[in-house]
């Protein structure tokens, strides 16, 4: 069997496709993805203080989060566009930066983590954006699933995977 055969995203001439899901169950899916922004203490003591040129990051983020999500089929050429049924973006402040956290769920025939994962990366963009005037030098990191339920692979939590790890 050629490689090509085995990867679902690419047709027999090598050419990428779209996967066709049309035979797949539809089942509630739900995703959480995370990032973080590592900035300077003065730049964390503004955020805190209101004092950051553009307005509120947090808020302005967790917007910019759940927009993104809702178009994240339009930003990542074989994602399917999805009915979302939630999304919900968490942004606080750490002693280190933004810890960021975004949920997004679906009744669908594919799963969510595209969407939490853009619906992070986004928020963690916009948290630079709206605090990069003060801070060129933050970091964002740490752009990564926390858990997966639903479809034909089931569950993945990282917090699970991490335990076994361990042991």
């Amino acid at each position: 069997m050629t490689i090509k055969k085995r990867l679902s995203h690419v047709d027999q001439e090598g050419r990428v496709k779209m996967v066709d899901t049309s035979a797949k169950a539809v089942t509630v899916r739900r995703a959480i993805a995370s990032a973080r922004v590592l900035m300077s203490p003065e730049t964390i003591k503004a955020v805190r203080e209101h004092r950051t040129p553009k307005g509120d990051p947090l808020e302005t983020a967790r917007l910019a989060g759940i927009m993104a999500a809702k178009r994240t089929a339009e930003l990542i050429p074989l994602c399917h566009p999805l009915p979302l049924t939630h999304i919900d973006v968490r942004a606080e402040i750490s002693d280190t930066g933004v810890s960021i956290e975004a949920e997004a769920a679906t009744q669908a025939q594919t799963g969510v983590e595209m969407e939490a994962l853009t619906a992070a990366s986004i928020a963690a963009l916009t948290v630079y954006d709206m605090c990069k005037a003060i801070d060129k030098a933050m970091t964002i990191t740490d752009v990564r699933l926390e858990l997966k339920t639903g479809g034909k692979s089931g569950e993945y939590s990282r917090q699970q995977k991490k335990g076994k790890e361990e042991k």
